[in-house]
């Protein structure tokens, strides 16, 4: 027993492999036991969680702030869209490695300017490309569909599920399979020399030139496995949402889905999946308490704002590093203790 946890100490990818593993299996069983609308709520948790866990990457690993994720969530869901409306039926997986390289091919020259700017100016920079690049649908209709978007082909169950499986079911595991995706490529870069070089970079830049690091060039690799995750989640959006459309990506979006994984904890996939569990979760609470206190229609809608910025002024004056970094801490607090009972406890048990 004891050699085979050394193994999976020693090698990352048997880690992360029984991690992915583990994971699905336990989705799979939560997904079969819950209703449609639940379902539903795993679905929009995994699309969040893949722009989500690129964003920890990219913030938490490398020290960029990028607030034009939602830029290439529309990226990849137009992308998505318009490969699964061709006349050879692309299936999805086809569609979402579409959408993830076509997120990949713009994220790398965004992300080579980007490794260049710092502080305010990146931030900026990545919100200039939040307003505009969504906007692009209105200059070409008759491509991007304009206002209205583009419908997509709602993906359809196999055949040997059964002709009464739950298409939400379905959906949820295609959601929940592209985050697990990103599960296993992230947390093997993370804890790679990759994942080494750019907590590097984070933490003194120049040192890490001075190292030998080419510093510009692993920025602009997180920048563009940032986007190529935010690509896949857009994607899994448009998959499940049944439309891609220019008012799914507002700026809203991309600075809620920094607030969430702020709130989450920054650099760790776990914070990742709080912070989407809040995403997903949060505005249906926002909206029962609107609800039970009457508000008109201006003050429903801008409540969930006002609470999300009320949960990060809190989260950080809680726990700053993130849901996950409290729930470290605080297991950290808690292990001391338990040896030292269990020692007390066999000291009594001897006299």
């Amino acid at each position: 027993m004891s050699a085979v946890r050394d193994i999976f100490r020693a090698s990352t990818l048997l880690r992360s492999l029984a991690i992915v593993v583990v994971a699905g299996v336990v989705l799979i069983l939560i997904t079969d036991s819950v209703s449609s609308y639940r379902n539903l709520q795993i679905a929009y948790g995994g699309y969040y969680f893949c722009v989500l866990a690129g964003l920890t990457v990219l913030a938490g690993a490398s020290g960029q702030i990028s607030l034009g994720q939602g830029a290439f969530m529309a990226v990849g869901a137009y992308t998505f869209a318009k490969l699964n409306a061709t006349p050879v039926a692309w299936s999805v997986l086809p569609s979402l490695i579409g959408a993830v390289v076509a997120s990949v091919l713009i994220g790398i020259p965004v992300g080579v300017v980007a490794s260049r700017l710092r502080g305010p100016y990146l931030a900026g920079a990545t919100l200039a490309l939040a307003v505009g690049l969504p906007a692009l649908a209105d200059k070409f209709p008759a491509f991007l569909g304009g206002e209205n978007g583009l419908v997509v082909n709602p993906p359809q169950a196999p055949p040997w599920l059964g002709a009464n499986f739950p298409l939400e079911r379905w959906w949820a595991w295609i959601a929940c399979a592209g985050a697990l995706v990103v599960v296993f490529v992230l947390y093997n870069l993370i804890h790679s020399a990759v994942g080494r070089s750019w907590r590097a970079v984070r933490d003194d830049e120049i040192a890490a030139s001075l190292a030998g690091l080419r510093v510009g060039r692993r920025q602009a690799l997180a920048f563009t496995i940032s986007a190529g995750c935010a690509g896949l989640g857009g994607g899994l959006l448009a998959a499940v949402t049944q439309i891609a459309s220019p008012g799914a990506f507002p700026l809203q979006l991309s600075l809620t889905l920094l607030a969430g994984v702020v709130i989450g904890g920054l650099g760790s996939l776990v914070g990742a999946l709080w912070g989407a569990a809040l995403l997903v979760l949060l505005p249906n609470w926002t909206r029962d308490l609107a609800n039970s206190l009457s508000l008109s229609g201006k003050a429903s809608n801008n409540l969930p704002i006002a609470i999300y910025g009320l949960v990060l002024i809190g989260a950080m004056l809680v726990w700053p590093s993130g849901i996950q970094g409290g729930v470290r801490a605080l297991v950290g607090a808690v292990r001391p203790v338990i040896p030292l009972r269990l020692r007390d406890h066999r000291t009594t048990a001897g006299r």
